[in-house]
């Protein structure tokens, strides 16, 4: 690939990861909840806002991980991907779960800037996984959650347009 396509491909994927035009972001989206709103389900939908944070932190910890460790174990599925109470047990799991997320990001925008990095390169542990495909996935878990918790927010009344 020349290199002004493979910047701007690595560019768009950024973008993409870090959410905005299209995309609602992580930190707009997460800024703001109330502690005591964070464990609740609104009335029909099947997640809290603790639920759907950890279950984002989890997901895009395991495709990071997959992506840069031959030796990585995934969770059981689908079990493992969702935390097994409705709330956090405390603040500092949440400020913690919220961090975690952060930092896997990071990482995993860290990856796809990396130019050493062949983002069309089948994982070697993989079958049939590229760099790629896995920051597509993580945008595209990402977004799709980020939206579900938009909604659970508006429905506890703790959105602002």
């Amino acid at each position: 690939m020349k290199n002004d396509q493979d910047s701007s491909l690595r560019r768009h994927l950024i973008e993409l990861l870090k959410g905005g035009s299209a995309h609602a972001r992580f930190e707009e989206v997460i800024a703001g909840i109330p502690a005591k709103l964070r464990g609740q389900k609104p009335s029909g939908l099947p997640h809290s806002p603790w639920m759907l944070l950890e279950h984002m932190r989890i997901g895009q910890w395991d495709i990071l991980e997959f992506s840069r460790d031959a030796k990585h174990k995934s969770p059981d599925f689908p079990a493992g991907y969702w935390p097994a109470e409705q709330a956090p047990p405390n603040e500092k799991a949440w400020d913690k779960s919220v961090a975690a997320f952060r930092s896997d990001l990071k990482a995993m925008v860290e990856l796809v800037k990396d130019p050493s990095i062949d983002l069309f390169a089948k994982i070697a542990h993989g079958d049939g996984q590229t760099i790629l495909r896995q920051a597509m996935m993580t945008a595209d878990h990402n977004a799709y959650h980020l939206g579900q918790l938009v909604l659970v927010r508006k429905m506890l009344g703790a959105w602002t347009e």
